[in-house]
């Protein structure tokens, strides 16, 4: 953006709406940043939350609205409509960017009565494709009813993007990809490991779902065993270890006596949670993600930044990421002996050749997924969206 139009944004005001504010701080404070140093004025719609007063010290306006993200309330999804609608004629934004589902469906029938601009990220799925109930149809109906309203809709992988407008629920002029959230290859980079040369460590990062591949990962760790003899002839030691939060509203969820189990099984350490994943993942020597279905998978792109080879699934979402062969292995989703066969390729290369994957790994993040990249195709897209408006 040049200095002329950077001059036309001062006083004008985003508004960015998510169902938490722990979606905005770590993935979109970069974006945020970009835009205070462009002039504008950010305003955050979310539920309040630990991460909200992170936002307001880095001069963000933080506006609490009360989304339950998984609440099926005909009712209450109105009730939002009628919270985003206050909200946004009080604010007048000069343009909205709506993420997460509740967000992009009511926030964006919001601002199509105030005929206040707006872009849509789908960032994921969600449950609606998964069956043909009536849920899902609904879903489906307000999803072909709410994104009429953006000027841009934005999907992080091409198969998301297809199924969208192959369904009709999105026209196909205004649906783009995006390469995720973005990366801070300064923060995820390279970092000295202590690991000893004779252990091999396999890390799982995900919330603790069964379709992030988790039983997967558990079994194909109980196949390989802790101490294996790889082709090399060399005695390695082996770990399998799993970082991540648990989430029993989920119906997917694993519970603590699984983990518990396994653990006592002796086939896998759980590592717990942490605000420092960066650290976690300069001790292992392989990042693994055997998930189901990714928008863009954000611990894939943080490992490869840091020069860690991958495993993962070869679905939409991981594909993007990682290339076959040359910053990692591709496995076949919900298999775990062919995840445990991809496990055993990692293992047979030399600590050297798994470097050079990770710096692979490293330069393919560098080159598509830095967060410049991603949040100047934001600021480019507001800022022709606003000219076009002004015609």
């Amino acid at each position: 953006m040049n200095l002329e139009s950077s001059e036309k944004m001062q006083n004008k005001t985003i508004a960015i709406v998510s169902n938490t504010s722990w979606f905005v701080y770590n993935f979109h404070l970069s974006l945020v940043k970009m835009l205070q140093e462009e002039g504008w004025r950010v305003e955050v719609l979310a539920p309040r939350d630990d991460y909200s007063q992170k936002l307001e010290e880095e001069g963000v306006a933080f506006h609490d609205v009360k989304i339950n993200s998984k609440g099926t309330n005909p009712l209450e999804d109105m009730k939002l409509v009628a919270a985003f609608y206050r909200l946004y004629k009080a604010l007048e934004p000069d343009v909205i960017l709506h993420y997460t589902i509740k967000p992009n469906v009511y926030g964006s029938m919001a601002a199509g009565l105030l005929k206040i601009p707006a872009i849509s990220s789908v960032t994921g799925l969600g449950t609606i494709f998964l069956s043909d109930n009536l849920a899902s149809k609904a879903g489906k109906m307000l999803y072909k009813i709410a994104l009429k309203v953006p000027e841009k809709v934005f999907y992080l992988n091409q198969a998301d993007r297809d199924l969208f407008v192959d369904s009709g629920l999105v026209d196909a002029g205004k649906a783009e990809l995006i390469p995720g959230s973005g990366i801070d290859t300064e923060k995820f980079k390279l970092r000295l490991s202590k690991n000893k040369r004779d252990t091999v460590r396999f890390l799982f990062i995900a919330r603790l779902l069964r379709d992030k591949g988790i039983e997967e990962f558990v079994e194909a760790a109980r196949q390989i065993g802790i101490q294996h003899s790889v082709p090399q002839g060399q005695e390695l030691k082996i770990e399998f270890c799993i970082l991540g939060a648990f989430y029993p509203g989920n119906p997917t969820a694993i519970t603590e006596k699984e983990m518990q189990a396994w653990t006592e099984e002796g086939v896998i350490s759980y590592l717990g949670t942490s605000d420092d994943v960066p650290s976690v993942i300069a001790k292992a020597d392989c990042v693994v993600l055997p998930s189901y279905r990714e928008g863009i998978s954000q611990v894939l792109l943080e490992a490869a930044s840091m020069v860690k080879p991958l495993i993962a699934s070869d679905v939409p979402g991981c594909r993007e990421v990682l290339e076959d062969g040359v910053n990692g292995f591709l496995c076949e989703a919900k298999n775990a002996d062919d995840l445990a066969e991809q496990m055993m390729k990692m293992l047979a290369l030399s600590q050297e050749e798994r470097e050079w994957m990770g710096q692979e790994g490293r330069k393919k993040v560098q080159q598509e997924f830095d967060e410049t990249v991603v949040n100047r195709k934001y600021l480019d897209t507001v800022e022709k969206i606003l000219k076009s408006k002004k015609r």
